[in-house]
């Protein structure tokens, strides 16, 4: 809860922070995110998920993680703030939070394996759902509190904003003291029933592979707006929405993931992990295509509410197919795979889809909302070429009477 509340409240208003005080352009501004998930990715893959594997810690990662990343942050907006040119201010941002992210990456990879080792696979699916709804309470408090002080002159320049989000760090340490530390007994009797299931897992393993490639198209899709989303809403020629009502827009999307999280496994239960994934990324086009195609402000918060409610689905569905899929033994190296498929689709998608896709149409002389609206549509149809892969791969081991 503490960590989305930290996230709504930066997230939310930096790309606006950046583009229209610092003056970035649209594809520089998708930097800030870009580039801290590719040092997450690749301390995720190659650092902290195998030495996590090694000396099976999960708890003393994501507390080292968590102080390193409160200390890195305001040390960012210091730093920021001696930088009387705005445009190396802006890129200062940038690249500390890129350095930030090798460390922050320990608590990523640390959580992803901790639910597993302490939570049965029948129950992954609920939990991942609940952990999602009440982090969804803390994202619609964040984003107002962000809302509020960005709108009345307390944003990122002055420091409120970088120092709220470094003491929530901190404290959101404190309830991990309470947690078991997670990892896995290697005694001789789990050896033995590793060796008997080396088969299966070589099969999992196949299957896991198709099922990163599906989830790379949808939330490369899905998520290649979400530096872009708030520039549109604040567009002068469009919705010309304020920081205030540009949090009410964006909190319905918490809200859809506060009321959704908690039935998220019962959705699972009662249709399949598959069925239900495949019903999320279903909602996540049409949210998209609704965001795209509208021009009343009433079914922009339509949209954002399908926006979170298919983002707690997919969350919940993904992460449960994948615990599944994933031998005990590997969950560190694994789930760092896992969580590539998101952490780049929240920075690298913005860089090489939305991006450039408005900044060349601004170019050549659309206008700036169509450009916005056409970078919604590709990232509904690339979220789509996802679905389809599921969908076939559903029916593939349906036929075969083996679900994932």
């Amino acid at each position: 809860m503490l960590a989305m509340f930290r996230r709504g409240m930066f997230y939310t208003y930096l790309s606006i922070y950046l583009r229209e005080f610092l003056n970035l352009s649209v594809t520089e501004t998708t930097l800030y995110a870009t580039l801290p998930m590719i040092m997450s990715v690749i301390f995720q893959n190659f650092v902290w998920g195998p030495i996590s594997d090694r000396i099976q810690k999960r708890k003393t990662f994501i507390i080292l993680g968590e102080i390193l990343a409160g200390i890195g942050t305001s040390l960012v907006w210091f730093i920021h703030l001696l930088a009387t040119d705005f445009f190396i201010a802006g890129y200062i941002v940038i690249i500390g939070l890129t350095i930030i992210e090798a460390f922050w990456s320990m608590s990523n990879i640390g959580w992803s394996a901790l639910i597993s080792d302490i939570y049965p696979s029948q129950e992954r699916s609920k939990m991942m759902g609940q952990l999602s709804s009440i982090g969804g309470l803390g994202r619609l408090i964040g984003i107002s509190i962000g809302g509020l002080l960005y709108n009345n002159g307390f944003g990122f320049r002055n420091g409120p904003l970088f120092i709220v989000a470094s003491a929530v760090m901190f404290i959101s340490t404190l309830p991990m003291l309470f947690t078991p530390e997670g990892g896995i007994k290697l005694d001789l009797e789990f050896n033995n029933k590793l060796v008997n299931n080396d088969q299966q897992n070589d099969y999992n393993k196949k299957i896991f592979i198709i099922f990163i490639i599906a989830l790379l198209f949808i939330n490369f899709g899905r998520n290649s707006i979400s530096v872009t989303y708030s520039q549109y809403l604040v567009l002068e020629d469009g919705f010309n929405v304020d920081s205030v009502l540009l949090s009410y827009i964006a909190n319905m999307r918490s809200i859809a993931t506060l009321l959704f999280g908690f039935l998220a496994g019962n959705f699972s239960k009662k249709f399949g992990d598959s069925r239900t994934l495949i019903m999320g990324i279903s909602l996540a086009v049409l949210a998209l295509l609704v965001t795209a195609m509208s021009d009343n402000l009433i079914l922009i918060f339509v949209g954002s509410f399908l926006l979170g409610t298919s983002e707690v689905i997919i969350i919940a569905a993904a992460y449960s197919i994948a615990s599944m899929l994933i031998p005990a033994t590997t969950r560190g190296k694994l789930f760092g795979l896992y969580n590539t498929t998101f952490f780049l689709s929240w920075g690298l998608a913005c860089t090489v889809i939305s991006g450039p896709i408005i900044d060349i149409l601004i170019y050549n002389g659309f206008s700036d909302i169509v450009s916005y609206q056409v970078s919604f549509i590709v990232a509904a149809i690339i979220t789509s070429i996802g679905l389809i892969i599921i969908v076939v791969l559903e029916i593939a081991l349906h036929s075969k009477r083996v679900s994932v």
